[in-house]
């Protein structure tokens, strides 16, 4: 099975989704391409405005994986500032098949919290600033997701060297609650909402260690909410690094 998305339809619905604003921001799932026991993965990402993601893993035994994940964000403009933090863990499943055992199936499930703190302006035309509207919120966080890549499916000849190249997808389940929502100093009631994350990742293998990663995705809200709403996507690109990896025994 070989998957295949097209990246310019992907950014332009990334762009198009980003536009809005969420009290929740997704985070890049973790996709660390486990294949033994003992094996580490840990990976950097960082979006266009700045959202950095940490992802991290560790194969305890064979076939069984723990994972912890941080997120945060720091942007400020003159209409909009946002301030946002979030932390995972998890564990869950992990096994190579095919004729060269060169594709992945992983199923992880797990909990996390986050905070996010957004302050929305409107100017005049001489950028006087006319109201201000803020919002503060913890929420916290359960998911479920199904991840499959596959290794080495194609080579991609840049600067007269080939460089691999793997595939994968991830599909991510997020239910979130929030707590403690204030707007403008007011309590108020609480949301809550379930995201489909479906999120696609090519990553370019510069050694056996460390390979460079695109990925690309969407945010859905499986409810209808104001404020809790699937305002923003995943459109990143960063680093993962690979150790420990044991050679399959047949």
């Amino acid at each position: 099975m070989q998957l295949k998305f097209n990246p310019i339809l992907s950014f332009a619905l990334v762009l198009l989704l980003g536009s809005c604003s969420s009290i929740y921001i997704p985070s890049v799932p973790n996709t660390p391409m486990l294949t033994t026991k003992g094996e580490f993965a840990g990976g950097a990402h960082i979006s266009l405005r700045g959202n950095a993601n940490f992802n991290t893993a560790y194969a305890l035994v064979e076939n069984f994986a723990v994972m912890a994940n941080g997120s945060f964000m720091n942007f400020e403009n003159t209409k909009k500032d946002i301030n946002h933090k979030a932390f995972e863990i998890g564990g869950g499943y992990f096994k190579t098949f095919g004729p060269e055992n060169n594709r992945i199936l992983e199923i992880y499930a797990g909990v996390g919290t986050g905070k996010s703190k957004r302050t929305f302006r409107e100017l005049d035309q001489d950028d006087v600033i006319l109201s201000t509207d803020h919002y503060e919120a913890n929420y916290n966080k359960k998911f479920f997701q199904v991840n499959y890549s596959s290794k080495r499916i194609s080579n991609l000849k840049l600067f007269g060297i080939n460089f691999g190249l793997n595939y994968g997808t991830a599909w991510r389940l997020s239910f979130i609650n929030t707590d403690n929502f204030y707007r403008n100093g007011v309590l108020q009631p609480n949301e809550d909402n379930i995201f489909l994350e479906p999120v696609f990742f090519t990553r370019m293998i510069l050694s056996d260690e460390v390979q460079l990663q695109y990925t690309s995705g969407s945010n859905f809200g499986l409810k209808s909410r104001k404020f809790l709403n699937a305002g923003n996507s995943v459109f990143s690109v960063g680093a993962v690094l690979n150790i420990g990896r044991k050679p399959k025994t047949k």
